[in-house]
């Protein structure tokens, strides 16, 4: 009884090891035909170097690395963007991913710049905060991971009921009219008329 159960445990391994190599072998790229593969470039928010975020992180002001990356609040109303009205999209300050766009700002009151969403394939990061005694959610930049502020529940019902409340000492502000020419040319669909 031994034997045989040794003989199936042994027979059951080689078994597992054949459809290994099996399945190796037929996920080998030697002599796949690469033609029809289409080739995706980097943007350049993702593949940005330590150097290159060295140099970006130099050329900010003291008040945009107080909030952008020690995770500070910038004052109510005497910040850029809170009541600005330019279309266009709203970028990490340091890296220069796409996060906002004008079409989704709205007035909330509070002083900053409010976005009832991101902009749809930019994944912004939602952190539990507990910090000055209270319980919120904040808001990073996937690929910069820069503090940009906080979501809330409290924003238009009439679309998703959501209040990205967002500091502009986190963001750059690229206008529609130099979309393309900076490279976010993609994003011109938010602004399409028809």
């Amino acid at each position: 009884m031994k034997n045989r159960i040794i003989s199936v445990v042994f027979l059951t391994a080689i078994l597992n090891l054949s459809q290994f190599s099996l399945l190796i072998s037929e996920n080998s790229l030697e002599g796949y035909d690469m033609s029809n593969v289409e080739i995706v470039e980097t943007p350049f928010w993702c593949s940005m170097t330590e150097e290159e975020r060295t140099t970006a992180i130099n050329n900010l002001t003291a008040e945009q690395k107080r909030v952008a990356l020690e995770d500070g609040t910038e004052k109510p109303f005497y910040n850029l963007y809170w009541n600005h009205k330019a279309e266009g999209i709203y970028v990490d300050v340091i890296t220069g991913e796409p996060l906002f766009s004008s079409k989704d700002k709205f007035d909330s009151g509070t002083g900053w710049p409010s976005f009832d969403k991101p902009i749809k394939g930019s994944e912004i990061q939602e952190l539990k905060d507990t910090s000055y005694g209270m319980t919120r959610v904040e808001v990073r930049s996937q690929y910069g991971d820069n503090h940009l502020g906080h979501l809330f529940n409290d924003g238009p019902p009439q679309t998703t009921g959501l209040r990205y409340c967002i500091n502009s000492a986190s963001l750059n502000f690229v206008s529609i009219d130099d979309m393309k020419i900076k490279g976010y040319g993609e994003y011109l669909y938010l602004f399409d008329k028809s």
